[in-house]
Order: C-alpha cells, then sequence, then structure tokens
C-alpha cells in the first residue's frame, strides 16, 4: 500500500473518531438539558437545594405570642389548613422584596384552606409594627413575634427570610431558603393542594443580624 492510501486510511480513521466524539458531546448535552428541565418544572427554576431536618415531620405546634399581643396563637389552632410560616425582620432586605407576593398569596389561597403564619424574628415591636405599617398588613394573615427565638430554634431556621409549607396532615413539606416569588409560593401551594411533593429549595442567600 502506497503511502497516499496510508494517508487516505489514517484521515478516514480520524474522521470517524471525530465524528464519534461529536455525537458523544451532543449526546451529554441532551441529558444536561433533560436533568435541567426536571429540575426547573418541579422547582420553578434553578434553584440549590438547602436541607431541612422538618421535612416529612410534623410542624412545631408550640404556642407562639400574637405581634398586637392580645395572646397566644398555634398551628394546631388551624386543623385540616395548609399553614405557610415565613420568617422575617425589619432589618432584612430580602423580606421587604418578598412581602407584596405573601399579601397576595395569602389573599388568593384564603378560600382554598390556606393559613399564613408571618413570623417576626429577631427585631423590635416598633420596628416590626412600623414596617408592617409601611409595607401592608393582610386580613389574611396571623402575625406573631417570636420572642427569644425559640420558634425559630424549633424550626431550625438558619437565617431570613425562610419560608415553610406544612400540609393538612400537619406535616412539613416544603421549605424555600430566599426570598419568594408570587410564582413559587402559588406553585408549591397548588403542588401541596394536588398532593405532590415540594421539598427543599433555595432561591438566595438568607440574612443574619
Amino acid at each position: 500500500m502506497d503511502s497516499q492510501s496510508d494517508a487516505q486510511l489514517t484521515s478516514t480513521g480520524e474522521a470517524k473518531r471525530g465524528g464519534k466524539m461529536v455525537w458523544a458531546a451532543i449526546a451529554a448535552a441532551i441529558v444536561f438539558m433533560l436533568l435541567a428541565i426536571i429540575f426547573a418544572s418541579r422547582f420553578g427554576g434553578d434553584p440549590a437545594i438547602s436541607s431541612s431536618p422538618l421535612i416529612g415531620k410534623p410542624a412545631p405546634t408550640a404556642p407562639i405570642t400574637l405581634l398586637d399581643g392580645t395572646g397566644e396563637v398555634s398551628l394546631a389552632d388551624f386543623p385540616d389548613d395548609i399553614i405557610v410560616v415565613n420568617y422575617w425582620a425589619s432589618w432584612c432586605l430580602s423580606c421587604r422584596g418578598e412581602h407584596p407576593a405573601l399579601l397576595q398569596a395569602a389573599a388568593d389561597y384564603e378560600d382554598r384552606g390556606v393559613t399564613f403564619f408571618s413570623v417576626n424574628y429577631q427585631d423590635t415591636h416598633d420596628n416590626a409594627v412600623g414596617w408592617l405599617d409601611e409595607l401592608g398588613w393582610s386580613e389574611e394573615t396571623v402575625y406573631v413575634v417570636d420572642e427569644g427565638s425559640t420558634t425559630a430554634f424549633a424550626w431550625g431556621v438558619l437565617g431570613i427570610p425562610e419560608t415553610f409549607f406544612v400540609d393538612r396532615d400537619g406535616i412539613v413539606v416544603g421549605k424555600v431558603s430566599g426570598p419568594v416569588t408570587y410564582s413559587l409560593v402559588a406553585r408549591t401551594l397548588n403542588q401541596i393542594i394536588e398532593g405532590e411533593s415540594v421539598g427543599d429549595i433555595k432561591t438566595g442567600d438568607v440574612e443574619n443580624r
């Protein structure tokens, strides 16, 4: 076989190997895209997982003080409701951004058996009330204050904002670390109402004092 034939065979072999590499790269890209679609469809974006030891366990039901000082309330006072528990403070910038979404969701889902608990965390009473006076109160929301961070410890709060979702059986089925949007809250509540799993979602960093 002459040198020209050898060169042709070498070229043909390299072309075949190159073609295989291209197809392998295309296959890997398709797999990556499918995984991205699965995560996006479940979590509504590109969230990172933020594991909570409470997922799948009964929600804490210890009494907590109402923000208006008229007494105490417990999640157990709302049997058969889906409950959204949101931790916030007047010093939390992300909490300010998510507040309108929580107000709207509380109003929209009240008639579907959903109760919102708004838990003021490591704040002063005057600052909390002033913040709500500025940004708006919700008639459909239960406002409480976490005195001494006792409930935050029970919930495993790492920073704020953090939002927990409790199903009608009193089981914690979801948690969002970072600020929520209306679409995320609505999608999560719809999943719970339909009996689907939720899990842990991270939308951004949480804040601490």
